[in-house]
């Protein structure tokens, strides 16, 4: 007799426990130097995709603060495709972070790509990125969930939501319940693009975890002047923050420049965000001055 394969219960969508919406209904706010990232406001992440001297990284800082951001990224340590390509400051870099943050009042989010890296890394960021490439290393999952920061962690570029929700269980496993989900394009077919930035899984995360989702619009798309309308998409479909690029001079980024804002675009762009966020009952979160 054939089976009727139809008619057997799908083990799809099993979320882990700690992640799940029935281990916890209400929304997950994780909170960075009072910045809270979750809730009913929307938090703005940016930065140049790479720390490359001082004077590029304190201007750039100045400006996003001034443009309306409240957390300021920038890779320390860049996980590169080639190996012949800009490898981040290291060390250094985390300093020239730690000196732009307490000159422009904005907390830091930075990358670790190693389990050995996460104590230096945690002692100058305020919040430990963990990159799509690493979104599947388990090891360095592991070590991260047992530092007191929160953790933003980025959808693997080839993973699937349920893949990414297990990653996510990785690090609350092992003790860590700050994490913060961020969407930044899968690999499809579609070679238009960098990446195609997958907004469908905004509300369906919103669904299925309470943890706070953030996009990135710049690594989604790898086109400038895609960006904000990507970025107004992800506030209007209920993302809680952006992860965007700004540099002040993009034609010199040693990366990603092509996708990097400039500053006054940036500018514009937080303003369009603010009719947006306001349309659906939300805000843009504004530090104190």
């Amino acid at each position: 007799m054939a089976t009727d394969y139809c008619s057997i219960p799908s083990t799809a969508h099993q979320d882990p426990e700690l992640v799940s919406r029935k281990s916890k209904s209400e929304n997950t706010i994780v909170s960075v130097n009072g910045i809270p990232i979750g809730g009913k406001e929307v938090i703005i992440m940016a930065g140049p995709c790479a720390v490359e001297k001082e004077e590029q990284l304190v201007q750039t800082a100045r400006i996003v603060r001034a443009g309306g951001a409240a957390i300021l990224r920038g890779g320390a340590y860049k996980p590169r495709t080639s190996p012949y390509s800009f490898q981040g400051l290291g060390l250094e870099g985390l300093q020239m972070l730690e000196r732009a943050k307490k000159e422009t009042g904005l907390s830091v989010v930075t990358e670790v790509m190693d389990t050995r890296q996460v104590e230096v890394v945690a002692k100058y960021a305020d919040i430990l990125q963990v990159g799509s490439r690493n979104m599947q290393n388990y090891p360095l999952l592991k070590e991260v969930g047992q530092y007191p920061k929160p953790i933003l962690l980025k959808r693997g570029m080839m993973a699937t939501i349920d893949e990414y929700l297990n990653a996510a269980e990785y690090v609350m496993a092992h003790g860590n319940p700050s994490v913060i989900l961020c969407e930044r394009g899968i690999r499809t077919f579609e070679s238009s693009t960098r990446f195609t930035l997958d907004l469908n899984a905004i509300p369906l995360l919103k669904e299925r975890t309470h943890l706070p989702v953030i996009v990135d619009p710049s690594h989604g798309t790898g086109i400038r002047t895609l960006v904000s309308p990507m970025a107004r998409a992800a506030v209007a479909a209920g993302a809680d923050g952006l992860l965007m690029e700004v540099h002040y001079r993009p034609e010199e980024a040693l990366c990603d420049g092509s996708q990097s804002l400039y500053p006054d675009d940036f500018g514009l762009l937080v303003e369009d965000l603010r009719k947006v966020a306001e349309a659906i009952g939300r805000s843009i979160f504004k530090l104190k001055k």
